[in-house]
């Protein structure tokens, strides 16, 4: 089996490896992503509707935060008549504060799902486009677990986003609108020492900024080091998950073996490792408790304790006391906006690096290697398939065919075979353009688009009928041909089932997923088929039936078969030797996006298994 782009987590960056990514390039290709959104209207509707219920909760506010002078005072004064008044009053201002309140919270909610929308959709298109998926699997831990950063990573990313955003847009917008009541209220306090008046104009406004930036200082700095160990923490999150999927998917196996207790430990080592994260992160968060809440309880007092100087010397009543404690109150609550989510922006920013760096690193696949040379792939005038000085370069070496110059016609059948680690399925690989590193040509036969069959068969979603339709390439396939080609190859059973829908690969053998493959593709009649170890695994009796079905319905077609050496030397009439030159320069390790949380050393685990 041949080992393609194997990275380790200790690897020593090459000059072909990406730096880390920015904040700037990270949100760059977020809003990139935004931009191109079928789904960007409506997000940005959503959006502005948003920005206007939260200009207008400001302003009920500001009239709740006036309310209360006249309602303390009416207490102070015993009065019954303006205190019911009040209440009045207090109940048409709440009562629009709770519909602003409960259009937005409804809001948020359309945002967050819209966002969720357009970043996986985008993601999705970025993964999905010819060869990326492939290619970034083999480029380091970026590729690890892309199904975790485009469901659940992206999923957080917007809950994170959106209430994070919501409640900085807010704490702003009622900063700006209580900054002027703060500042008003306080602007007539006059302070007396030793017989001596004087003022500072807008002084409980400096006061809040004081408090809130000193404890916004101190909680950065405690809780700075949440963001890389967030990340770490998903990464790890992942690698349990893997583990374990991995261990379920060979559970069979592993039964045979007696692998269980090997396979216990390699999961208690991801659980120990994911456990000891995740202590570093309660540490951290305790660390951060200590001041967060110290802040919280200080604030209790806080504004009291600036206003009552002005308070006791007279020159403020109860009510304007309490007016000022709550301006106060709003402008601190805005600024130690930073205070009360140090946790989520850590969290936010941990997220967006797993998110964006993929995204980026899904772009950057398009020049891996950049600047290595490139295959040659072009169409030939004559309908042949033709090799000229083709050199497939890996880490593991140079993989090239014994003749340097290769024709095969049409109609023709050849077997491609090598020792094992040859890169005979490397060369398969080159022939489908799914490796292009090297040097050399591959001249496609005109006209015609080669029928590639690889040794580990996708089936799409569907019933078995339309699953034998798009192996074949041809919707109009008649039943009963489907029904003799299964029984041809011993699958007879099968015909029964034709509109069953089901896992299929699943329901199957390996075996019988490759026979079922290579009935399709006969059904189908290509006019080229190029075969990479699908049939080195049948047994003779079964290989003897899959070629006599190739010989009735692929008369005329030409064949390449890149595996072992086949006994029936009657069907191929050629043979092709693949050889491994390790003495030839080798394509140097290329990572992408190596800022990402890697595996740890520690676990002794590769990052990419592939082949």
């Amino acid at each position: 089996m041949d080992r393609i782009g194997l990275e380790h987590p200790d690897d020593e960056p090459t000059p072909d490896a990406a730096q880390p990514s920015r904040l700037a390039d990270q949100l760059a290709t977020i809003r990139q992503a935004l931009a191109a959104s079928p789904v960007r209207r409506t997000l940005l509707l959503y959006c502005a509707a948003i920005v206007a219920v939260i200009l207008l909760t400001a302003g009920g506010q500001v009239l709740l935060n006036r309310w209360n002078q006249p309602f303390y005072d009416a207490l102070q004064r015993r009065d019954l008549p303006d205190f019911l008044h009040q209440l009045v009053v207090f109940a048409e201002i709440a009562g629009g504060l709770l519909v602003f309140n409960v259009g937005q919270t409804w809001l948020s909610q359309m945002i967050r799902l819209r966002l969720r929308e357009a970043l996986t959709l985008d993601l999705i298109d970025q993964w999905m486009r010819p060869n990326r998926a492939f290619l970034v699997a083999k480029a380091g831990a970026i590729g690890v677990n892309p199904d975790q950063r485009m469901q659940e990573d992206t999923g957080h990313l917007c809950d994170l986003t959106t209430g994070l955003g919501i409640g900085l847009l807010q704490a702003t917008i009622l900063l700006v609108s209580f900054i002027g009541v703060l500042w008003s209220l306080s602007s007539g306090f006059v302070f007396h020492v030793d017989g001596k008046a004087f003022a500072i104009p807008g002084y409980m406004v400096w006061a809040a900024f004081l408090y809130a930036g000193s404890a916004s200082w101190l909680s950065w700095l405690v809780g700075r080091p949440l963001i890389q160990q967030n990340s770490e923490h998903y990464a790890r999150e992942a690698d349990l998950r893997f583990s374990m999927m991995r261990a379920n998917e060979h559970i069979d196996a592993i039964a045979l073996v007696r692998g269980e207790a090997a396979e216990r430990r390699r999961l208690e080592l991801d659980l120990s490792t994911l456990l000891s994260v995740i202590r570093r992160i309660y540490t951290t968060q305790i660390n951060l408790s200590w001041v967060t809440d110290t802040y919280g309880w200080i604030t209790v007092v806080a504004p009291i304790l600036v206003a009552a100087p002005v308070y006791f010397a007279g020159d403020i009543s109860f009510g304007g006391l309490m007016m000022a404690v709550g301006a106060f109150n709003q402008v601190h609550s805005s600024l130690r906006w930073f205070i009360n989510n140090i946790g989520g922006i850590a969290d936010w920013r941990a997220t967006l690096m797993r998110v964006a760096d993929f995204r980026l690193a899904l772009q950057e696949t398009d020049v891996l290697h950049g600047s290595e040379k490139r295959i040659e792939i072009g169409r030939n005038d004559s309908a042949t398939m033709t090799f000229d000085a083709l050199e497939i370069k890996s880490p593991e070496g140079c993989t090239r065919l014994a003749k340097p110059r290769v024709e095969i016609k049409a109609g023709e059948r050849v077997q491609v075979t090598g020792d094992p680690g040859a890169g005979k399925t490397l060369f398969f690989r080159a022939i489908a353009g799914l490796w292009p590193w090297g040097t050399g040509r591959i001249g496609l036969p005109a006209g015609e688009m080669p029928v590639l069959v690889p040794r580990t068969p996708y089936f799409s979603p569907g019933t078995l009928r339309e699953v034998f339709d798009q192996m074949a390439g041809n919707d109009g396939l008649d039943d009963a041909e489907i029904r003799d080609a299964l029984g041809e190859v011993g699958l007879g059973r099968l015909s029964a089932a034709l509109d069953r829908q089901a896992r299929w690969e699943h329901e199957l053998t390996g075996d019988e997923q490759r026979l079922l493959m290579l009935a399709a593709t006969a059904l189908g009649r290509p006019k080229w088929i190029v075969i990479d170890d699908a049939l080195d695994t049948l047994d003779t009796d079964t290989l003897k039936r899959v070629l006599a079905l190739f010989r009735k319905h692929l008369d005329g077609t030409a064949i390449l078969n890149i595996g072992r050496a086949l006994p029936d030397n009657d069907f191929f009439g050629r043979t092709l030797t693949i050889v491994k030159d390790k003495a030839a320069p080798a394509l140097k390790p290329a990572r992408v996006r190596p800022g990402a949380i890697e595996t740890p050393a520690s676990s002794g685990r590769k990052v990419v298994k592939a082949g």
